[in-house]
């Protein structure tokens, strides 16, 4: 029999190593992010991005295709349908719709292909859903509310995007609370679709309105821009929500605000990126993902920031861009610890 060469044998050995990582550890994974309104998604899909390069610096090679356009749900359905036909090993979706996905879902279960959700929950028993609570999140921020009113007053909301099922959570959370404060008063409920103007012009309008009003449950998104409104009509009896994002802490250390804010952390879809790829490694989770309404959520901590972690928060954002939100995610290691 004839002797290799150590050269041949370093080749050889060097094709065995690249075809069992290519087997083992090479994953592509397709993100969809159905709305891009605001920086919080860019960010979302950054930090999803920046877990896919640690996975690579540990030696596994994770490519993830992105797809990020204002669509409807039926161009968001091609999204995924997009993925399924590019044969990804898994796709992770900010959904536009809680419910329409079930079928598509169900196609790339059939296809071999891990879904999992983020930001938003999803009724598909073909997908998991890996993010924070949405109703626990507008409850937080309605409890700060009713505890720092007292128990009463006039309150007024400005929520998101109607119909958006992290919206409507959201909006559950925060009824849910006002319930079991009878003195607490909701005098109206607006939309104003996560934008900063349309929040301000909202708490420009409602201000108008309701002279009288004590307090204001708004999302991330839209709180600085009330917070304008509120500061310009000089009403600074108010208390309100806020916002997680860097330029609006600012303003809140600086004017020592009376508010209080959830966190919904952008690094939520990198939280989940890194579940795929331990899922797609074949490792099983200690505890099934049976939490929330459609049992198949895994839910991530909400941090909030008040008077208490104020300052703590404001140096952990030292030199980010104004736009920068507050965040937090599941590392690698964080993510290991979930799993067998």
């Amino acid at each position: 029999m004839r002797k290799l060469t150590a050269i041949a044998l370093s080749t050889v050995a060097a094709i065995a190593v690249t075809a069992f990582s290519a087997s083992a550890d090479d994953f592509k994974i397709g993100l969809s992010n159905g709305w891009v309104g605001s920086e919080w998604r860019t960010q979302m899909i950054e930090e999803a991005q920046a877990a896919a390069a640690k996975w690579k610096e540990k030696g596994h090679n994770v490519q993830v295709v992105v797809q990020s356009a204002n669509v409807d749900v039926p161009g968001q359905i091609a999204h995924v349908r997009n993925f399924i036909s590019e044969g990804v090993d898994a796709i992770i979706i900010n959904p536009n719709s809680p419910t329409a996905f079930d079928p598509v879902f169900a196609q790339a279960k059939e296809a071999g292909i891990l879904v999992i959700s983020t930001d938003a929950e999803v009724s598909s028993p073909d997908a998991l859903y890996v993010g924070i609570d949405q109703k626990a999140w507008g409850a937080a921020g309605a409890e700060w509310l009713a505890k720092t009113l007292n128990g009463k007053g006039n309150v007024v909301a400005i929520n998101g995007v109607a119909g958006h099922p992290a919206n409507e959570m959201r909006v559950a959370g925060y009824r849910e609370v006002f319930q079991k404060y009878p003195d607490i008063k909701i005098v109206n409920e607006v939309n104003a679709n996560w934008d900063q103007a349309q929040g301000q012009q909202a708490m420009q309008n409602l201000l108008a309105t309701y002279p009288d009003l004590n307090g204001v449950w708004v999302q991330d998104g839209m709180a600085a821009g009330a917070w304008k409104s509120i500061m310009d009509a000089k009403k600074t009896d108010i208390a309100a929500t806020g916002e997680i994002r860097k330029d609006f802490i600012d303003i809140w250390v600086k004017d020592k605000l009376n508010s209080g804010a959830s966190v919904n952390p952008p690094g939520v879809m990198a939280s989940a990126l890194n579940v795929a790829v331990l899922m797609l490694q074949k490792k099983e989770l200690k505890e099934p993902a049976t939490a929330g309404q459609y049992k198949n959520a895994m839910y991530l901590p909400i941090p909030f920031i008040d008077s208490s972690n104020l300052e703590e928060v404001a140096k952990a954002l030292d030199g980010k861009p104004g736009y920068y939100s507050y965040t937090s995610s599941l590392s690698i290691e964080d993510a290991e610890k979930l799993f067998k």
